[in-house]
This record gives C-alpha cells, sequence and structure tokens, in this order.
C-alpha cells in the first residue's frame, strides 16, 4: 500500500514579500513549486533532495520539487499557490475558499 501524508498548505512569510516582485517572477514560481518533508520521509519513499514528485488528491495532482526540512513525520508542506490549486476540491465550508490543510495525499517520486 503507498504511503499516505498530511499535506498543510499556507502562504509562506517569504512568499508575502515576493509578491511585490510578482507572481510571475522566477523566484515565486519556485517556492509554490516546492515541497518541504522530514528527510526520514523522503528516504522511506525513496525520494531525493531536489527530485520531483507528484502529489495527488482525490480531486487532481501537481509535480513538486522536493526539499528535506522541519516538517513533522508524515506531513508535507507546500506554500500555497497555483500547483496546490489543482489539490483543491470545491467545498469551502461557507468561507469563500477551498479548505488547504490536512488533506490525506500521496506522493510519487517521479
Amino acid at each position: 500500500m503507498q504511503k499516505r501524508f498530511i499535506l498543510n498548505s499556507s502562504r509562506s512569510s517569504k512568499q508575502g514579500t515576493l509578491i511585490n516582485v510578482g507572481k510571475e517572477s522566477e523566484e515565486y514560481q519556485e517556492l509554490t513549486n516546492t515541497m518541504t518533508m522530514a528527510a526520514e520521509d523522503m528516504a522511506e519513499i525513496g525520494l531525493a533532495e531536489g527530485q520531483r514528485a507528484v502529489v495527488r488528491t482525490k480531486f487532481g495532482e501537481s509535480e513538486f520539487k522536493c526539499q528535506a526540512g522541519k516538517v513533522p513525520l508524515g506531513m508535507i508542506f507546500i506554500p500555497y499557490g497555483p500547483p496546490t490549486c489543482k489539490l483543491m476540491g470545491g467545498d469551502t465550508d461557507g468561507t469563500g475558499m477551498p479548505t488547504s490543510k490536512g488533506w490525506e495525499v500521496e506522493v510519487l517520486p517521479q
């Protein structure tokens, strides 16, 4: 059985400062296309630093560059952006914004 992870996506402080540069900038694109995982989780699924992986939910999938970081085991973090929007469903629970935290996802090394 494929190991499942919990995805938390939110805006990072660096992302907030980059908004002045623009969402089309190379730095902003790099940030929102990179996911962070615990090094132990990366090793367990055979994922190397800088390698690309597909993250899949029941709603869709996106590809991200992987980096090891200070993230709890079993969790991944991706700054909110166009790639994470492909993973969301349409339900907003009345907030006007689709749920972006606590998703159960598959991570498939490429």
